[in-house]
């Protein structure tokens, strides 16, 4: 596995503590920009899932695989 850079070591272990976490809700654009390249490497998921049962749009998640 290549080397990590910070942001995408800082990404990675934020993603791991909160275990699930909705794409817009991470506020740091570094953060996000780095979301694309954990996800190449096969360690994040990037699903969608339903957030009300009310509603039929789904919303972008993130977590560790």
């Amino acid at each position: 596995m290549e080397e990590l850079t910070n942001t995408e070591k800082k990404t990675y272990n934020f993603i791991k503590k909160v275990g699930e976490i909705q794409t817009n809700n991470i506020s740091d654009k570094h953060m996000i920009g780095a979301i694309s390249k954990l996800k190449n490497l096969g360690l994040v998921e990037v699903f969608k899932k339903q957030t009300s049962e009310y509603r039929k749009r789904k919303k972008k998640f993130v977590r560790i695989k």
